[in-house]
């Protein structure tokens, strides 16, 4: 190989180039395909992938674009030009058996897009049977929800306008391209979820997956937007090798995407790796996509990204929106709604787990959105009733990046100093006020297991955890302000983007 440029260690070459080929494979490319789409020439593709060229750091990034990788081809360049083993792994060719008695998926792959008040889902698996047995169906769930994290809204919404098999137009198919479609059969038809089996049959008779073989399948289905709410996730319900996600939004709605990694706990943390965004011109318009890929997620995870359209009007003589107005356009309910000032009902745990993950995959959601909007250096925290759910839960999240969830919480005692500091309030945030707090709080509340628990808060965290756990008993901070002191105008507020002072 002298004379090259390509390194002598032939898994270096294989690192990046199995992953070209993975995602070459992803997108329905051929070589002369995705060399028009990067501006390459279309035999230098072919030696890259081949592994007889050394790829170049430019050629990755316009892989990364074209590809639509989601930092996965970045991150194999970077492990191939340091030269230790990938963190990817080649996919499992036909014949090559994963866990026995298993189906594995190799590669989990979704675009999403919207156009006009539609969502257009396509999603793509490679399936592997590591099993002994031949596999002629598989099962798929489609499932929607206009109102995460208010349960009793959302069944109001289907109960009244169910989703339907028309609307759906669910259409599926087996092998590369979509040269052989796939019959499918209705499993469960309810007002908010479909679970279809994919029938490895078709026109062409029948032609199940043996074991050790693999085979992509490919199906895609509509859900108007009136149905479907600003969130997509992914559960991996069988053994992963790759999970991806592509959103596909116009570019004049001025998209803003984040993503959020659950488990079976109710905790929720930001994505380990960066959601990308490549801006693509087609006829008539431009698009906003955004990908993310993982490797070897682990079973059971939820993988959740949730966007906002910011539809901004471009007149620089508009003044600014008030803080207040941003807050109520990120859908924080205001004073003077009066879910503020109801005592939010407690949750029968663990009977209601559900309905409490899905409670605060809303809180979590709306955090996201509202930590775009303002720096809170402080520390940040958002009880369920502000945004509108009649429930006792509530999130904080504290300066060093700690997240804390909390449900039924009670304070029983207050003990240490008690000191005055300012604090703002999401539902009326044009103002800060001076609220005298204790600074120690033991909290009851209870886990998703249902087990009680007393937890104790010191200092900044006791102020932040105090303010959320009113909200949920129908008070806010004004209420324990001294008499004869008033909150302050936020122009008057000089410690914004700073941190507790004791």
């Amino acid at each position: 190989m002298a004379g090259t440029g390509a390194p002598t260690d032939t898994d270096e070459v294989n690192t990046f180039a199995v992953e070209l080929r993975r995602w070459r494979d992803v997108r329905g490319h051929s070589r002369a395909t995705l060399a028009k789409a990067m501006g390459y020439d279309r035999s230098y593709v072919s030696k890259v992938e081949s592994g007889s060229e050394r790829p170049s750091e430019a050629f990755a990034a316009h892989a990364e674009t074209a590809l639509r990788a989601g930092g996965a081809l970045r991150a194999a360049f970077r492990d191939y030009e340091a030269h230790r083993p990938t963190r990817t792994r080649p996919p499992v060719e036909s014949g090559e058996s994963a866990a026995a008695g298993s189906l594995v998926v190799d590669h989990d792959d979704a675009t999403l897009r919207y156009d006009d008040g539609v969502y257009r889902l396509t999603q793509r698996r490679r399936l592997v049977n590591g099993g002994n047995e031949p596999i002629s169906r598989y099962l798929i769930r489609i499932s929607v929800d206009r109102y995460p994290g208010d349960p009793q809204r959302s069944n109001r919404l289907y109960s009244e306008d169910p989703l339907t098999w028309e609307e759906i137009g669910l259409r599926a198919w087996h092998g590369q391209g979509r040269a052989n479609p796939m019959d499918w059969t209705a499993h469960h038809d309810r007002a908010a979820f479909k679970e279809v089996w994919l029938l490895f049959a078709g026109e062409h008779g029948h032609f199940p997956l043996y074991p050790g073989e693999a085979c992509w399948i490919e199906y895609e289905y509509t859900v108007s937007e009136a149905h479907w709410g600003n969130w997509f996730q992914r559960a991996v319900r069988l053994p992963t090798r790759t999970l991806s996600v592509c959103l596909d939004f116009p570019s004049e709605l001025a998209p803003v995407v984040w993503g959020l990694h659950t488990s079976m706990t109710a905790q929720a943390m930001p994505f380990a790796t960066a959601i990308t965004r490549a801006d693509l011109a087609e006829d008539t318009s431009e698009r906003h996509v955004f990908s993310w890929s993982c490797a070897d997620p682990p079973l059971h995870a939820r993988y959740r990204l949730e966007w906002d359209f910011r539809r901004h009007t471009g007149n620089p003589a508009r003044p600014p929106a008030r803080p207040s107005a941003v807050m109520a356009a990120l859908g924080i309910a205001q004073d003077g709604d009066p879910t503020l000032r109801r005592t939010a009902a407690r949750f029968d745990l663990p009977a209601e787990a559900e309905d409490a993950r899905r409670v605060v995959a809303a809180l979590n959601s709306a955090a996201e959105r509202v930590a775009k909007a303002h720096t809170f250096g402080k520390g940040m925290g958002i009880a369920a009733p502000q945004i509108g759910i009649d429930r006792a839960a509530a999130i904080v999240r504290t300066p060093d990046g700690e997240a804390i969830t909390l449900f039924n919480p009670t304070i029983i005692e207050h003990s240490g100093e008690v000191d005055e500091q300012y604090e703002g309030c999401l539902s009326f945030f044009d103002v800060r006020g001076q609220v005298p707090r204790a600074h120690i709080i033991d909290v009851e509340h209870t886990t998703i297991e249902g087990t009680t628990r007393i937890t104790r808060f010191e200092r900044g965290l006791a102020r932040l955890v105090a303010h959320e756990v009113d909200h949920l008993h129908g008070a806010l901070y004004t209420d324990h302000m001294r008499d004869g002191s008033t909150p302050i105008p936020v122009e008057q507020y000089r410690g914004t983007g700073t941190t507790w002072k004791y």
